[in-house]
């Protein structure tokens, strides 16, 4: 019964996305079932494939890994905060477990973008995207960018599509920019729930991105405009900031690897640090608002009303009534504060939980879909287009949260269909 329910959840995830849509006449729906189809069967290698599911924990193992590593650096400036030797810690907060990781993750991909292989992968991976998909080029681009940079750097990196494409295209990109995920962020995720569904969520979260954007807010690119913009006759290298660009890395004026190395290493320490206040502001805003809520009725709590809300939509992915709304709560308060409060929440308790509930928990949970998120995309756009463009993506707050939340239903839905 419930697995007839997840499936009646994915198709009215997809429903809602063709209700809502500002243009239904131009949905590309071949598009759009074969991307779904696409997702299905990604979905399914990675969970129930015993290959896909080496791969997984190949990946899920290899950040591990990494924390591992970087928890030797940690105990060597904190003594007592991961055990003895850092060999096989035992992180004593929310601060050393998730996030002073992030000093050496960040800067390891860092590096790879300097090397020219990450953007590689974005570039082809890309193309292969929009070929199989018949989604436009930068889109695809796009959606790539998406699985290995956070939302403002995505953004960033974009900024000469961003300027030379039509409003409804950038309003797209602001849309997709919600479902963003930054890949030296990962580490933290799987010191947290489980890794295996972490990186299953990645790339479907990118396919699933361009699915809604298509239902909710159609455009149609004509042949010529759908290409990648090229920096000509700009003589500093530096502003080729395209995906395309950004594939091939700038030989002449780069700079030296370890001024870029230093960099990089007080960027992932601002990075830390911001995440810290985050957590803490958000976590502390939403316990004010829970005891100004409480003086009206004691029950009353920002939980419970957006518990409320969510409650459908998280009894679509398959779970029974009673789990449903506490699955719904730990939905609002990641859309309220962001994923890693959630996350916080549930290390430790969310390996006792069934399979399918760790799964699309875990998958939900799984990017950067949250209220906060959109005064962050407006700012990056507000920086980098004029008024009009700017305009045009302000004005689409709800859509671009309501594109956020069905992404991760899509995939969460997705999951859940192949683990029981």
């Amino acid at each position: 019964m419930y697995l007839a329910i997840n499936i009646l959840g994915v198709i009215v995830f997809l429903a809602v996305g063709w209700a809502l849509s500002k243009n239904r006449s131009k949905i590309k729906w071949r598009s759009v079932g074969i991307m779904v189809v696409l997702n299905l069967v990604i979905a399914w290698l990675l969970t129930s494939f015993s290959g896909g599911r080496a791969v997984v924990k190949g990946a899920a193992d290899g950040f591990n890994w990494l924390v591992q590593v970087a928890y030797q650096g940690i105990n060597f400036a904190l003594p007592n905060w991961v055990g003895a030797t850092g060999t096989h810690p035992a992180p004593v907060n929310f601060i050393t477990s998730a996030l002073l990781p992030i000093l050496l993750i960040v800067p390891m991909f860092d590096i790879l973008t300097y090397i020219g292989v990450l953007p590689w992968i974005i570039k082809w991976i890309g193309r292969g995207l929009s070929f199989i998909t018949g989604q436009p080029k930068f889109e695809s681009f796009f959606a790539v960018e998406m699985m290995f940079l956070g939302n403002t750097e995505a953004l960033a990196v974009s900024k000469l599509q961003l300027t030379t494409m039509k409003a409804e295209r950038d309003v797209t990109l602001a849309m997709m920019s919600m479902s963003c995920v930054t890949a030296s962020i990962l580490g933290a995720y799987t010191q947290m729930v489980p890794g295996q569904f972490v990186l299953t969520a990645v790339p479907l979260n990118c396919i699933n991105a361009l699915i809604v954007t298509n239902m909710l807010n159609p455009v149609e690119v004509a042949p010529e405009d759908d290409t990648i913009a090229k920096i000509g006759g700009v003589a500093d290298e530096a502003t080729a900031t395209t995906a395309e660009d950004a594939a091939t890395p700038a030989k002449a004026k780069r700079e030296p690897f370890f001024s870029f190395l230093g960099d990089s290493i007080l960027g992932a320490g601002t990075l830390v640090l911001i995440i810290t206040a985050n957590v803490i502001a958000f976590v502390a805003l939403a316990g004010l608002i829970d005891k100004l809520l409480g003086l009206i009725w004691k029950p009353l709590s920002l939980e419970s009303i957006l518990g409320v809300i969510m409650f459908i939509p998280a009894w679509l992915l398959g779970l029974n009534v009673h789990t449903a709304w506490d699955f719904s709560q730990l939905m609002g308060l990641k859309l309220v504060t962001n994923e890693f409060v959630v996350m916080g929440e549930v290390t430790g308790k969310i390996t006792h939980f069934a399979p399918h509930y760790q799964a699309v928990l875990t998958v939900f949970l799984t990017s950067f879909a949250n209220f906060g998120t959109t005064g962050m995309i407006i700012g990056a756009f507000k920086g980098m287009v004029g008024k009009e463009k700017n305009d045009a993506v302000s004005s689409n707050v709800g859509y671009m949260l309501l594109s956020g939340i069905l992404v991760s239903l899509l995939s969460a839905g997705m999951v859940g269909l192949f683990i029981w």
